[in-house]
């Protein structure tokens, strides 16, 4: 550990994974380094052995769950959306070569008590039970305006500036329902919450674009997800950036960040070795969250929990046609929150538990001091639960953007239930880190 390199990335969580792999691909000398002895941090993907010792150490898998190996069950829960960005990065270094896509059958909204199919065109939107029959032809007549909208013709505008009208009049416009509000923005723009409606339309307009595009690639549901779970993600980057010299430690405790005089990064200890480098990236895990600030230094600021509760079901969830995997999405309005509640699920299907068991993981951003309680109206909607794992996890936001001490913090992983959020991250620390934009080039390959 006596040579000096040009990045040490500490946490093999995605957006660690993500960052190490284009930046040997740039030519960067990296080191790469977690202190558990598998990969994928926080975004982990665990076997029976692994799940039963992380959340019930006193206790044995039951044999009737199958072979420890037939497991990967995924810590964070989240898809990727067909046509959106981890796909393009994916596309881009070619990492689809490692990895095996299977699509997600279906993606569901729940409204007044019940659970529906999220209508993605004009004909799905006629069809639909979210809606009466005057509601329908406004629905058509609003997906219409958005497919047909082109920037330089302004006959497609309607009297509509996207980047200076808020949702909200756009809403408006069309007359459309807020319970046709709500699926629209949380279902298929999949926002967290209603902050949305007040800013211009302008990010909405493409993110639900990004959703029927991603739709109308496969068909039954706009969303992707590697075979033998999301810890493959991780995984197959730091297989990219091992190809291109980036170099590997598991099982390796990180000590300390050593700094100079000016607070300056110059290097990782680890037991009595000292590595040294010109920058650092890595989870806040490695820079003190949840703990006292070092020598008055606080790196990492507690902003706001996640609870996830991980069931092991027998069945698929009723009322979604039998579906072997799905999203659904509880938006805020039908259970008086702020935040969505998000289920996603999977099964044998996708190679990440035994047959004929069935994995689904319930999220949301804690409102109170009770929160297991807050996710009971997404638990109600899974029938009987074999199993259940509660983690009620802290969200980490960096103090600094790492520019003037060349320490650079992720973010934790948020509770959306997509990697749109990941890719950002991952593309505002390169700007960071590199000091200019992260340009990917895009290629159409079938995934």
């Amino acid at each position: 550990m006596d040579e000096e390199y040009d990045v040490i990335v500490l946490g093999t969580g995605l957006t660690e994974c993500i960052l190490s792999g284009l930046l040997s691909v740039e030519g960067k000398k990296v080191l790469h380094m977690d202190r558990n002895d598998y990969y994928g941090g926080d975004s982990a993907s665990l076997n029976l052995t692994q799940l039963y010792r992380k959340f019930r150490p006193d206790q044995s898998p039951p044999t009737e769950l199958g072979r420890d190996r037939d497991y990967a069950v995924d810590l964070i829960p989240k898809f990727i959306i067909a046509s959106g960005e981890l796909t393009t990065i994916l596309v881009h270094t070619d990492v689809t070569r490692y990895l095996e896509f299977k699509q997600i059958a279906g993606s569901f909204v729940y409204r007044d008590g019940r659970i529906s199919k999220v209508p993605s065109t004009e004909m799905e939107a006629v069809r639909s039970p979210l809606m009466g029959l005057f509601e329908k032809r406004r629905a058509k007549k609003f997906f219409e305006f958005l497919q047909g909208w082109n920037d330089l013709d302004p006959a497609t505008h309607q009297g509509i500036d996207l980047d200076r009208d808020s949702m909200k009049t756009v809403y408006e416009k069309f007359g459309l329902e807020p319970g046709t509000q709500d699926f629209i923005g949380h279902a298929m723009a999949l926002y967290l919450d209603d902050d949305y409606i007040t800013k211009p339309a302008r990010p909405t307009y493409d993110r639900i674009i990004l959703y029927t595009s991603s739709m109308a690639r496969y068909g039954k549901s706009p969303y992707i997800y590697p075979q033998y779970g999301l810890g493959e993600l991780p995984q197959s980057f730091a297989r990219l950036s091992a190809i291109y010299g980036g170099t590997y430690m598991l099982d390796k405790h990180v000590d300390e960040i050593v700094t100079d005089g000016e607070g300056k990064f110059v290097g990782v200890r680890s037991g009595k070795e000292t590595v040294k480098a010109k920058q650092v990236i890595g989870d806040p895990s490695y820079f003190g969250a949840g703990k006292e600030a070092e020598g008055g230094r606080l790196r990492v600021v507690e902003d706001g929990k996640v609870v996830r509760a991980i069931c092991i079901l027998k069945h698929p969830i009723p009322g979604t046609e039998d579906s072997d995997s799905v999203q659904i999405i509880i938006p805020q309005a039908q259970v008086n929150r702020r935040n969505d509640i998000y289920i996603a699920m999977v099964s044998s299907t996708h190679n990440v538990c035994a047959r004929g068991v069935y994995v689904a993981i319930v999220s949301t951003i804690v409102e109170t001091d009770r929160p297991e309680q807050e996710i009971v109206p997404g638990l109600q909607l899974l029938g009987p639960v074999y199993e259940k794992f509660v983690t009620v996890t802290p969200l980490y936001t960096p103090v600094s953007s790492g520019e003037a001490d060349n320490i650079f913090i992720t973010r934790s992983y948020d509770a959306t239930s997509h990697f749109e959020t990941v890719v950002h991250e991952v593309h505002d620390v390169w700007r960071r880190v590199m000091g200019k934009d992260l340009v990917l080039k895009r290629r159409e390959v079938d995934i």
